[in-house]
């Protein structure tokens, strides 16, 4: 067998490199088109907002307030806790609009005993996925 043809034959790698490419773009084309026909391309862009919370507490009533950040929409925004129900932010407090902004608070009328926690929940438009954007523990 002469080496130096062996190495200079190439009249396979065509034919098996273009295989390769059809494979791959067809399990490319596959994984895109079922993320949407399943529904996950939605939830790949929601994201949780960034927003700063301060709670300050009088040993009757919290109060929860927006600090900075990015403003929330007042429906998507719940307030949940070990001593309170699940509260909507919208039902007492303030806010500009359907917006929570910088400045607005939500008062929360509750005794709370060592350790029960506070947390401002944000829950994505559709439903799909909720995040704790700040939490609150009372040591008293």
């Amino acid at each position: 067998m002469n080496i130096k043809q062996l190495f200079t034959d190439s009249r396979a790698v065509s034919p098996v490199i273009g295989v390769i490419l059809m494979v791959a773009i067809t399990v490319i084309l596959a994984a895109v088109i079922g993320t949407f026909v399943l529904g996950l391309g939605d939830q790949v862009s929601t994201t949780a907002p960034q927003a700063s919370f301060a709670f300050d507490y009088n040993g009757s009533n919290l109060t929860i307030t927006h600090e900075s950040g990015e403003a929330l929409v007042a429906s998507q925004i719940n307030v949940t806790g070990d001593s309170i129900s699940d509260e909507q932010w919208s039902t007492n407090g303030t806010t500009t609009g359907d917006k929570i902004t910088a400045g607005n608070y939500y008062d929360v009328g509750a005794t709370f005993t060592s350790g029960d926690v506070v947390r401002v929940v944000w829950t994505a438009e559709s439903g799909a996925s909720s995040s704790t954007l700040q939490k609150w523990t009372y040591n008293g």
